[in-house]
């Protein structure tokens, strides 16, 4: 019989290019340094329409109450109490809610949750139309009074920028939201002044992956950002601020209990939201007209208390430097807390960062009256742990709050604040105020990262070593035979040379289709199949290569075979795939002691 080579089979990468065969710690080519070129035009795109956004709402916000044209800052704790006060929200809900409508609805809530479907449903493109309204109807939304921030907006404009820029090219769905993420960094980089803080909220909220194929191109868009701000907005942290806390261990427990009680103020907020959202849902009128109602109660809430109003900046400052009354601070608290429920459950258009700072700067500098030192330090702590909590976003809260004082010292504390209250809002609550919603549109998601079981275990790990066979110089008949009338026959036959060799795959269909063609049935298995290209493994292949293997030939089994002699080692089936998925459940939950263990 003729001697059969393996190695002159065609060719073919049967594993579709997904997964290499000699894997390195990191998948990254060098793809990651057109995303890199590519990223410094995502900042520098991400710093300008942070400044814009920026602009538009103080516009906005002096037209509407000071009725002129500006874009110097306006607080709106310096304006009368008027009916103005009341009308001017609603008018905003209204015109938010018709541009929601006819518009794009994607321009609802608060930005996050609409990046994150982005990335995750949408393939990382978003419309035009999402670039320009919604910085739009969140001006709108914020000048006329709404109690929000702009950094989900700006998030949201942002990331519609990277993904803009990423469809002008032939770009992968991976690589379109690195460039997403990355303008979204970018933009809030440039608001906030907050580089390393916008890497972490990337990396925590929106990438769903740590590799240097996002992580570069979006670090490199927030030091891009980070350089344009002095020219564009301002340089310096946004609110500096030094607290000379020598706490000794026991500081570092105060710490955390701030953060468990802000972990509570979360969870009772986030529960809030959502069950007011519930009640939105139920009544008897169109969406469009809910921006108006929530704006009905946020001018009520201006009248109690006009600096729950609009981002209130200047209320984080005020905290931060100790420069209001207890009374402020309870009215502020409760007033925004009301009307920011509201209002974000009417579907309005605001971010939700600014406002979770001051209502967790509110609580901490309230329990930092009874607590040693300056309740601004404990406002800081407070602040951080908010949003840590509250956006199950831990390391962002810390860097976050760090780089808004440039107060390295408070470090450790409020770490220890964030984590605490991310503790408890994991606890308490299976989603945050981010995902919950993406949730109640049918799309669940999970927000923790782990090695794949799948990359640390080898095809020799999971195979079957003892394999039957049959022999290539096998006739077609005999194994027809063999396949349809043993008990015990198989569906699939590996087919190997004498010497252990792997000629190819048959089986029973193979053998039924040939069971209709007599003049095959006295050619052997080697004449019938040997030109077939044969998707195979390798003893040292990760099991990853070999479900892709799977995946792009269609196929439910690989052989294994010694790479350098083309012998068959083994066979996997998708069964065995399914036993290390089941293996590595069990490493997770099965729990035992093993030392001082009695056997």
């Amino acid at each position: 019989m003729q001697d059969i080579n393996v190695h002159h089979r065609p060719a073919h990468d049967f594993s579709g290019g997904a997964s290499r065969k000699d894997n390195g710690d990191f998948t990254t080519d060098k793809r990651v340094l057109v995303l890199a070129a590519m990223a410094l035009v995502v900042g520098t795109g991400g710093a300008l329409s942070a400044w814009v956004l920026i602009n538009l709402i103080a516009l906005v916000t002096n037209a509407v109450w000071l009725f002129k044209i500006s874009v110097e800052p306006l607080s709106l704790g310096t304006v009368a109490r008027s009916p103005w006060m009341v009308a001017a929200p609603i008018i905003g809900g209204l015109v938010i809610g018709l541009m929601a409508r006819y518009g794009s609805e994607k321009i609802r809530g608060h930005g996050i949750p609409e990046a994150i479907e982005a990335i995750l449903i949408g393939g990382s493109r978003m419309s035009p139309k999402v670039a320009v309204l919604k910085p739009l109807s969140s001006a709108i939304s914020i000048g006329t009074g709404g109690p929000f921030g702009a950094e989900g907006p700006i998030i949201m404009t942002g990331g519609a920028i990277g993904s803009l820029f990423a469809q002008f090219f032939h770009l992968s769905a991976a690589e379109r939201k690195t460039l997403l993420v990355a303008g979204a960094a970018a933009g809030m980089t440039a608001i906030f002044g907050s580089p390393i803080a916008a890497v972490m909220l990337a990396v925590e909220l929106l990438l769903f992956e740590w590799k240097p194929r996002s992580f570069i191109p979006v670090v490199i868009a927030s030091c891009v950002s980070i350089a344009w701000r002095p020219l564009l907005i301002g340089s310096g942290p946004l609110f500096p601020a030094h607290f000379d806390m020598q706490l000794s261990w026991w500081g570092i427990l105060l710490a955390a209990g701030l953060g468990i009680v802000s972990g509570l103020q979360s969870g009772l907020l986030t529960t809030l939201l959502y069950r007011i959202e519930d009640a939105f849902e139920k009544l008897p009128i169109h969406w469009m007209w809910w921006p108006a109602l929530g704006g009905l109660v946020v001018g009520l809430g201006g009248l109690i208390e006009p600096r729950a109003l609009g981002v209130g900046y200047d209320i984080i400052s005020d905290l931060l430097n100790d420069h209001v009354v207890a009374i402020a601070v309870v009215a502020i608290l409760l007033v925004k807390a009301g009307i920011w429920l509201v209002a974000l459950s009417s579907g309005t258009s605001g971010g939700v960062l600014a406002p979770l700072l001051i209502l967790g700067g509110t609580l901490g500098w309230l329990i930092g009256l009874v607590l040693p030192g300056d309740p601004g330090f404990w406002a800081l702590l407070g602040m951080a742990a908010m949003m840590g909590g509250t956006m199950r976003a831990p390391l962002t809260g810390t860097f976050f709050a760090i780089e808004l004082t440039g107060d390295m010292h408070a470090l450790v504390p409020l770490l220890a604040a964030t984590v605490a209250a991310y503790a408890v809002t994991v606890l308490l609550l299976k989603r945050s105020i981010l995902t919950e919603k993406i949730a109640r549109r049918g799309q669940h998601i999970t927000r923790e990262y782990g090695i794949d079981p799948f990359e640390l275990t080898r095809a020799a790990d999971i195979m079957i070593a003892k394999v039957d066979t049959l022999p290539a110089a096998m006739q077609a008949a005999e194994a027809l035979k063999q396949l349809t009338e043993q008990p015990d026959a198989h569906r699939f036959y590996p087919v190997v040379e004498t010497d252990g060799r792997l000629v190819g795959m048959i089986s029973r269909a193979d053998a039924l289709r040939w069971q209709g063609q007599p003049d095959l049935a006295g050619q052997t298995l080697y004449d019938l199949i040997s030109d077939t290209s044969i998707p195979v493994a390798h003893p040292e292949d990760t099991v990853g290569r070999v479900a892709d293997i799977m995946i792009h030939a269609d196929t439910g089994r690989v052989p294994v075979v010694d790479e350098r002699t083309g012998v068959l080692v083994g066979l996997i089936a998708r069964k065995d795939l399914l036993r290390l998925r089941s293996a590595a459940n069990r490493s997770e939950f099965e729990r035992g002691a093993y030392l001082g263990a009695k056997r």
